[in-house]
């Protein structure tokens, strides 16, 4: 009985024990680095840096929780964004035509990739390792092998620019009353239906610390320059994705096909249809971090995406996600993304050797997916 308590207490408390993880991650590089990584120009950077991760995390936990894996979301990402920099610098397109045809194209692959797996019935994981091999082939291919710049500097502004203090201001502000407002009618509805939840005192303790957090981050960001845009557009798809997860009828049926595939089908939900929609939206999600990546690098690069689906699956695990399905949460995975671009960031600034680097994040996502047998998430 006192197994089964401590599991319990550990899955409820699990997001809690990664920020704690978090904070200890920080606080050593801080040290290590003489007080140079808790700034307002390096956590602008390290927020940037998140941001291609966080896209790619956001669409990776829902294939996650439907009982998938896409190993494909690397390497498409990085033929989207050298699609948006051909088509601006060698075709002379505008930025915004380029950047829609890129989204649309997103949609169209992430969509086809769920037509083989669920009627085609090829395995996910073949047909991500085929699409990371494919998508390689034809990103060298567009680009003969050669970095495509510059693109348009509209385009460069979507990853290199900054939304105005003022602005950012309001913005929080508006995120932080809608959590409250959220909460209380969350709250309401649950005594409503006399369903148990959680003491007033607790929610009442995380929303203070929420804004807490959010105005330390404004404040160290505006210090620099203010909110790298890039990181108010994955809030943005964040609030987008936790809405469809937590207040959609959609999103209830993503994790009852990851929990049980066959009951799913047998209570009438289009078990098939749910997949294809996850992974369009996966494929969506890697045309907004392909286009913004290009915008980051100012070019169209060959390598572009190595290992970012690696990245996005560890930042999944390490956010909660059960490896086998029907457990996961969106701000768990950015939080995931935030956790693996703190330590590329922070053993940079160390000069640690890349092989290091390498070793290190592997033994994390072994120690994650450990963490998560052991607590039980989801029992056979």
């Amino acid at each position: 009985m006192r197994a089964q308590e401590f599991r319990a207490l550990f899955v409820r408390y699990k997001i809690l024990a990664l920020l704690l993880a978090l904070a200890v991650i920080w606080i050593f590089f801080h040290i290590a680095t003489d007080g140079a990584f808790i700034s307002s120009r390096n956590l602008s950077n390290l927020l940037r840096q998140t941001s291609i991760t966080g896209m790619l995390a956001c669409g990776m936990v829902f294939v996650i929780i439907s009982g998938e894996i896409d190993l494909s979301v690397g390497s498409l990402l990085g033929l989207l964004g050298g699609i948006a920099a051909v088509l601006t610098v060698n075709l002379q397109w505008g930025s915004w035509p380029a950047v829609i045809v890129v989204l649309l194209l997103g949609l169209v692959i992430g969509m086809l990739n769920g037509f083989i797996v669920t009627r085609l019935r090829v395995p996910s994981f073949i047909v991500g390792l085929g699409g990371m091999l494919a998508f390689r082939g034809v990103l060298q291919g567009i680009t003969h092998g050669a970095t495509i710049a510059p693109v348009p500097a509209d385009m460069v502004y979507l990853a290199q620019g900054y939304v105005p203090p003022l602005l950012s201001n309001w913005l929080a502000a508006i995120i932080f009353f809608a959590l409250v407002a959220m909460t209380v009618m969350r709250r309401r509805r649950r005594a409503t239906l006399s369903i148990p939840q959680p003491a007033a005192w607790s929610d009442a303790l995380k929303l203070v610390a929420i804004g807490a957090v959010m105005v330390g981050f404004l404040v160290m960001l505006n210090r620099y320059s203010g909110v790298p845009l890039p990181v108010m557009i994955l809030l943005a798809l964040l609030a987008i994705f936790t809405y469809i997860a937590t207040q959609t009828v959609f999103g209830r049926h993503i994790y009852a096909v990851g929990g049980n595939m066959e009951a799913s089908r047998l209570s009438g939900i289009d078990v098939s249809g749910v997949k294809m929609v996850v992974f369009a939206l996966m494929g969506l999600m890697c045309a907004f971090a392909g286009i913004i990546n290009t915008a980051r690098l100012a070019a169209g690069s060959p390598s572009a995406g190595t290992n970012g689906e690696l990245d996005a699956i560890a930042a999944c695990f390490i956010g909660g996600a059960s490896m086998r399905g029907g457990a996961g949460t969106v701000h768990g995975a950015l939080i995931g993304a935030l956790v693996m671009a703190s330590l590329d960031n922070g053993m940079s600034m160390m000069d640690v050797d890349n092989y290091w680097q390498l070793i290190v994040k592997g033994s994390i996502l072994v120690i994650a997916v450990w963490v998560d047998v052991l607590s039980g998430t989801k029992r056979d």
